[in-house]
């Protein structure tokens, strides 16, 4: 990975703005940025946006022959690709650290959690089982993939449907959507990562942190939750030595934050199942509005109003010019950098200085001058010298 640096004067501004218990983006310590679930038009597709990172989940299945020591269990493969367009840092078809880190946490976030029932997906013991195949790409890297890998593969996972499957004996048939509806997957729970960054040997730490606050933390720890409070796994990593009570501190703030995202989850889930089942606008024509291709839009920013109008009248008042100073054909300036023309003042816009130069001009260009002083005429055709002629 070719990572950007920081400079000295962004990593010490960073740490000062964490000391006093700031964040750039001008959230608080515990705060989530503010995420985003967005269903396709098929079943088991979502993206996910966590602030400007951007995730997008697919969920797909497929028959295949079950493992000898478990038979009648179905098979869950969980794959994370990082492409060069999510981040100059990502590099492609290379197996970077990162990688390899959020395959195993997001296969230990949902395998070994057991979050939902495989024996479910199994057609014919020892023969046939569906295999779910859980494909996540990062669109967007600004930090925390862990979080918004787990949220969208979770929710995917919630979203997607298999197709109906009906057994005669050993023969099995698998039908089509337009035959028989497709069926959903059990879940039990649904667990959700939350990432907390340590800085200054873990005496400040923030949750959800973002790309520079990541470059610049001493520590990760990545506690995954449902919203029973049991944890399915938690990891540790950057070699800080955290205490029981920051561990304790950090799984109840984990505990909070996932029942507050598996409420939103089950909204959003909530919100497109109703959708299609009314045959409303769903998935991304929801969000498209009318006579507009896309739906991208600029927040609007927080504008400070307190005291505009004594500040304003100040800064006219010092950018004020006399009247004794202005010319007669001067614009009039009512501010610093602003400078208006009119209110009953005539402009010339430099008209009278060119009429000025083009007569210099012909007077420069005059070839002979004459004059008389009684018998005596002077030709003169050059400034230099004078050439007198005598009757």
């Amino acid at each position: 990975m070719k990572d950007t640096p920081l400079s000295n004067c962004e990593r010490q501004f960073l740490l000062k703005t964490i000391e006093e218990r700031k964040r750039l983006d001008g959230r608080e310590t515990y705060d989530y940025r503010n995420i985003k679930i967005t269903f396709g038009v098929d079943y088991g597709f979502c993206m996910v946006d966590l602030g400007k990172t951007k995730v997008m989940s697919q969920v797909s299945c497929e028959l295949a022959t079950p493992k000898e020591t478990r038979p009648s269990e179905g098979m869950l493969f969980t794959t994370v690709e990082l492409s060069p367009m999510a981040s100059p840092a990502f590099e492609a078809n290379k197996q970077s650290e990162l990688l390899v880190k959020l395959n195993r946490q997001l296969e230990r976030c949902l395998r070994t959690s057991k979050c939902f029932d495989m024996e479910s997906l199994c057609i014919v013991s020892g023969e046939k089982v569906w295999r779910i195949n859980v494909d996540v790409h990062v669109l967007n890297h600004d930090g925390n993939l862990m979080d918004a890998v787990s949220i969208a593969a979770i929710t995917s996972l919630s979203h997607f449907r298999r197709p109906e499957v009906s057994i005669q004996g050993q023969d099995f048939t698998v039908h089509t959507a337009e035959e028989r509806d497709p069926v959903p997957l059990s879940i039990y729970h649904m667990p959700i990562s939350v990432s907390f960054a340590f800085f200054q040997q873990g005496s400040y730490l923030l949750v959800d942190p973002n790309d520079s606050e990541e470059k610049v933390m001493e520590g990760l720890l990545v506690i995954a939750m449902n919203k029973h409070r049991e944890i399915c796994f938690i990891q540790s990593s950057g070699g800080i030595m955290l205490l029981k009570k920051q561990v304790t501190r950090c799984s109840d703030i984990a505990s909070v934050k996932v029942l507050e995202i598996t409420e939103l989850i089950q909204k959003a889930l909530e919100k497109d199942r109703k959708a299609r089942k009314d045959d409303d606008k769903f998935s991304f024509a929801e969000s498209l509005p009318k006579e507009q291709i896309t739906a991208q839009k600029l927040k609007e920013a927080p504008l400070e109003k307190m005291d505009i109008q004594e500040t304003a009248s100040e800064i006219i008042n010092k950018a004020k010019i006399s009247p004794s100073i202005q010319g007669e054909h001067s614009p009039v300036l009512h501010a610093g950098g602003v400078g208006q023309v009119g209110e009953g003042i005539t402009s010339s816009w430099g008209l009278e200085e060119d009429i000025e130069e083009e007569g210099e001009m012909e007077e420069k260009t005059t070839v002979k001058k004459t004059k008389r002083k009684g018998d005596v005429i002077v030709i003169s055709d050059s400034e230099e010298e004078d050439i007198v002629v005598l009757n």
